[in-house]
């Protein structure tokens, strides 16, 4: 599966990615995690699977759902206490639960 995250700047969004590739590791799915600005989404959302948000530009999720929804991408905002703690399990949990409901 394809997941894109898309925040302010990318910094601590990194760190997420990284433990997010961990834990797919973990769980043997060859996920395929990067994370861009938000600025990047509409340029990015064709070869996503699943968009999700940094907190940090969580008032943009009506924009990008009007962007994804679209396209068939499901879009929403990564929680807040998963992204602080940089729980990568947790959040990979919360992109395949996305992706299950998409139609």
């Amino acid at each position: 599966m394809v997941i894109r995250l898309f925040c302010a700047a990318g910094m601590s969004t990194s760190m997420l990615v990284n433990k997010m590739r961990e834990a797919a590791k973990e769980k043997g799915k060859d996920d395929d995690i990067v994370a861009y600005p938000i600025s990047e989404l509409e340029s990015k959302v064709d070869e996503c699977d699943v968009a999700l948000l940094g907190p940090q530009v969580g008032f943009q999720l009506d924009n990008a759902k009007k962007i994804c929804e679209p396209k068939g991408v499901p879009v929403d905002v990564i929680p807040s206490a998963d992204y602080g703690m940089v729980n990568g399990m947790a959040v990979l949990k919360f992109a395949h639960k996305l992706a299950a409901g998409k139609k």
